[in-house]
């Protein structure tokens, strides 16, 4: 039958197969983990609202259902665009795969503009592993500092600085603030968490800027009465153990921190820049490929490119921004058009998205609503969040556990994953010190062969 080949399984690629369920099709998913991650929510894991597993599902779970499947783990490096076939890396092997329709929703990776040596020092919130990192770090430094007796010590420990005032820096400032000012006083001896910092920080003059002006002044009043510093026109010049380098409007400032988070920018992966240069699509800055009307790569009519790495004006000529519906509505647009095709059927009409607005919260009952007209706050806005956050995780048992854990923490005081491990805290730089842990394995077992 019909090959299509899909690399990536988030919400681009799980809901075009998803799609495909009932199509005369052979799928094979590509992947780097064995889970399909609903990104929004890494933030919660990393504050300790949720476990990981209400987020990620397993995705051999998810479509066990569907028979034209095949889940294969492993990175796809390499598309040769003549003979149809990805080239992937796997855990200690190499593979190859052919298709006849290949989808490429490989998501995006954190940006640091260019210094890369910043994640050593302040973690992104693209994956488990970074949220784990940060859960880590974050009650570790109210545990650490407990412990110190230099004020200076004490307060760079209960110093916490997030990079970029979107979406994701501003949910995750405001719960590390409530975990700080609600959460954890009166639970240790020696320090008060409430003396705390939070720093917002963002190079541009608005936070949640593409809210409109009066989300964004609505959330940042939020934000202070939470007790967050918001620098904006601040821009990060250095990061580094034990501290951060800003450039503000009142000058050069360092900031004594010893747990930084990095929410301030996305870029494509490096496969969307290989598979640009063979095919001879262009690429914006941020390695993401101009596509056509109907999702494809120009001049290959078999690939199509969905979500974070595509770059697609819509009716108005904005850009398509890099969130999950774009995604989720590109997945199920590529699966309609493979469907027509396969039907001898003519090419359907071009991709619209249909905008279904956006949200982002705050703190426990109060969030920020944008949806078409429709400008809301506080409360009303925080209820529109949990519903449409709980229809888009996937399982009914993951839905019933995290308003359990919702209940806790928003109800009540606690936190239901506070559970932080020494090898969360410090895995990133042994791995990198250590190298890939299963090609250490292929090499010393090919060695004791010999």
């Amino acid at each position: 039958m019909h090959r299509v080949v899909v690399i990536g399984a988030g919400f681009g690629g799980l809901f075009a197969i998803k799609s495909l369920k009932n199509a005369p099709v052979d799928i094979t998913l590509i992947n780097g983990t064995a889970y399909h991650l609903f990104q929004p929510l890494l933030y919660q894991v990393a504050t300790g609202i949720l476990s990981e597993g209400e987020i990620a599902p397993p995705i051999r779970e998810v479509l066990k259902r569907q028979k034209n499947v095949d889940v294969r783990l492993g990175w796809a490096r390499e598309i040769d665009t003549d003979n149809k076939v990805v080239k992937v890396s796997g855990p200690g092997i190499d593979y190859e795969v052919e298709y006849d329709t290949l989808i490429v929703a490989a998501g995006a990776t954190q940006s640091y503009f260019g210094n890369d040596g910043y994640a050593d020092h302040a973690p992104g919130m693209k994956n488990i592993d970074d949220a784990l990192e940060l859960r880590a770090r974050i009650f570790g430094a109210f545990e650490i500092a407990d412990l110190h007796t230099d004020q200076e010590d004490i307060d760079r420990w209960l110093t916490f600085v997030v990079v970029g005032a979107g979406p994701t820096g501003t949910e995750m400032a405001g719960q590390i603030a409530e975990l700080a000012h609600r959460t954890l006083p009166g639970q240790y001896k020696h320090i008060d968490p409430r003396k705390a910092r939070i720093i917002l920080v963002d190079a541009v003059g608005a936070v949640l800027n593409t809210f409109g002006d009066h989300l964004s002044t609505r959330a940042l009043r939020q934000l202070h009465l939470l007790g967050v510093e918001v620098e904006l026109n601040t821009k990060v010049v250095g990061v580094d153990a034990t501290g951060i380098e800003v450039e503000t409007e009142r000058g050069h400032e360092r900031i004594g921190s010893m747990t930084k988070v990095w929410a301030a920018g996305v870029a494509a992966p490096p496969l969307a820049r290989k598979l640009a240069e063979k095919t001879g699509a262009k690429a914006d800055r941020a390695g993401r490929i101009f596509v056509e009307k109907d999702l494809t790569v120009p001049g290959h009519p078999e690939i199509f490119v969905l979500g974070d790495l595509m770059n697609l004006n819509d009716e108005h000529g904005q850009q398509l921004p890099g969130v999950a519906q774009v995604a989720i509505q590109g997945g199920r647009y590529a699966a309609g058009t493979i469907k027509t095709r396969l039907e001898g059927k003519p090419a359907g009409k071009p991709f619209k998205y249909f905008d279904k607005g956006s949200l982002a919260t705050i703190s426990r009952f109060s969030a920020v609503a944008s949806i078409g007209k429709l400008r809301l706050d506080g409360f009303p806005a925080w209820l529109i969040w949990v519903a449409v956050h709980l229809l888009y995780l996937v399982g009914f048992k993951n839905r019933v556990t995290a308003v359990m854990h919702w209940a806790v923490s928003f109800l009540g005081r606690g936190r239901s994953e506070r559970v932080a491990t020494v090898q969360q805290a410090f895995a990133r730089r042994a791995i990198e010190e250590y190298g890939d842990p299963f090609e250490r394995t292929r090499l010393e077992a090919i060695v004791r062969k010999d």
